[in-house]
């Protein structure tokens, strides 16, 4: 077959029987596809793609030859220019370099140089681990994530030369990092990448034998199965945990308790979803352990109205989880801007739900002056779910007041 007629071919097939109707398909197609309004194939065009000398497209040209007819231009009789690679293949070497990225710091290979390990870098790494907590409540995740994987990766160096009980408190601490990292990655939205350094912790703290750990890296892996929305499997998760209950100090049961709170509102179940956090509510005062990770419940105003509230939204109780949002922000003070954004974000849901969509916008403005700051993929996240929200309200000006809002946002991604 000449190489005029492998596109003529592709035409037929597509139904444009006439090169002037492939050049206007083709050009309609192109500007929904890149949304840009200037993207044209003339007919003048097409003709000479038919010919003996097709030349060769632009690589939008090629991208949206390929969308619409699902061939690349070289199986459609173009001339191949000169080290063409095919944008799929771009994409290939970014999700290998991406991968590569993610997995440095937990895949280094081995085996490393011995050394002493002074038991001394224990209380080091701890001490650090409470300013990275403090600094991911201020920052967000994106400056933090290289700094708090590179000091896992040396955790793991350590760990390979550190004996006895050196090497265990280093694989304790060392869960702890592992679980902050998948945290920042989950926070950003890259869910591949919070799973993986979700199932990191949960090897570290296998290794240490730690139950208490192992319990934590379990009720992290929940986390990213309600980000999923796979409420029972979160459940599961957390049952997993508190089979064992009597064992583990009373964090790590309130913990498991709200985490599977969650996967009750993902299921339906309000009653059960009260049920769960009134019960870690009553253990809440028996929180005394000194252990420096997991402290969420005594470092966040609120922390298990926080879950109920965020229960209920899900659930769509509107007036509820609107009425405790407004609690659960009178308390939460104005430096944990990354918080209060994504609570406010919910907030603003609720008063959608609740149908008070001026209350919903008004609310947003804030919302998405901290999303820019912070660039929190989970608060975009809830202004997503925000946006579906606010649908019933799209062609009325406060939809419109809302559309401008949100531009604010995607314009700065």
């Amino acid at each position: 077959m000449s190489r005029n007629e492998a596109l003529r071919a592709a035409r037929l097939c597509g139904g444009w029987r006439t090169i002037e109707a492939a050049a206007r398909a083709l050009t309609e197609h192109g500007q929904r596809l890149l949304d840009d309004r200037q993207f044209t194939v003339s007919a003048r065009t097409w003709r000479r793609w038919e010919g003996d000398r097709p030349g060769w497209p632009a690589e939008e040209t090629a991208i949206v030859i390929h969308d619409a007819l699902g061939r690349w231009p070289e199986d459609l009789g173009f001339t191949t220019p000169p080290g063409w690679i095919r944008p799929e293949h771009h994409e290939e070497e970014q999700v290998r370099r991406r991968f590569a990225s993610v997995t440095a710091a937990a895949l280094v290979a081995g085996p490393v140089a011995p050394q002493h390990v002074d038991p001394a870098l224990i209380d080091y790494f701890q001490q650090q681990l409470e300013g990275h907590y403090r600094a991911d409540m201020l920052l967000g995740p994106h400056d933090l994530i290289g700094t708090v994987s590179a000091q896992y990766q040396l955790i793991d160096k350590l760990v390979r030369s550190a004996q006895g009980e050196t090497r265990r408190g280093l694989l304790r601490v060392g869960t702890a990092y592992a679980a902050l990292v998948g945290w920042l990655y989950q926070d950003a939205g890259d869910m591949d990448g919070a799973a993986f350094w979700r199932g990191v912790t949960q090897e570290i703290a296998m290794r240490s034998r730690d139950p208490h750990l192992i319990g934590y890296s379990l009720v992290n892996q929940a986390q990213v199965r309600t980000d999923l929305g796979d409420g029972h499997a979160v459940v599961d998760l957390c049952e997993a945990v508190l089979e064992d209950a009597d064992q583990l100090v009373p964090k790590v049961r309130i913990m498991a308790m709200q985490q599977q709170a969650h996967g009750a509102s993902l299921t339906g179940e309000r009653h059960m979803v009260d049920q769960l956090i009134d019960r870690a509510d009553r253990l809440l005062p028996r929180v005394d352990d000194d252990l420096p990770w997991g402290n969420a419940c005594r470092r966040t105003p609120g922390y298990l109205e926080v879950q109920r509230a965020t229960c209920y939204g899900r659930l769509g109780l509107g007036t509820e989880a609107g009425a405790l949002w407004s609690q659960v922000l009178a308390i939460v003070p104005e430096t944990a801007r990354r918080d209060r954004g994504v609570y406010m974000a919910r907030q603003a849901t609720a008063a959608a739900a609740a149908r008070e969509p001026d209350q919903a916008v008004e609310i947003a403005r804030t919302v998405a002056t901290i999303a820019v700051e912070t660039r929190s993929a989970r608060m975009r996240g809830e202004l997503v779910t925000l946006e579906r929200a606010m649908r019933p309200w799209q062609n009325a000006p406060v939809g419109r007041n809302f559309a401008e809002i949100l531009d604010l946002v995607t314009e700065r991604e």
